[in-house]
């Protein structure tokens, strides 16, 4: 229970960062190209990267039951 609440904490701060930094790198991409290098599209771009890694975190840890990335195999016995 306490590794499965770990790797939920990491995939929670991995995806945030990458988010987060996803929204900065395209909040400076709009500033400089069309808002004349103003400081409102970072602070936004990055406001909603945030946003959007936070209610990512709370939809995981809400969900107690859902496996990330697992495959369940189901062998076959043969029974004679």
């Amino acid at each position: 229970m306490a590794n499965e609440h770990g790797q939920k904490w990491d995939r929670c701060l991995a995806d945030s960062a990458v988010k987060i930094a996803t929204g900065l790198g395209v909040g400076i991409v709009f500033s400089v190209l069309f808002f004349k290098r103003r400081t409102w599209p970072v602070a936004f771009g990055s406001g909603v990267g945030l946003g959007m890694g936070y209610s990512n975190c709370q939809q995981d840890f809400k969900s107690p039951y859902q496996l990330h990335g697992h495959r369940v195999k189901v062998s076959k016995s043969h029974t004679s």
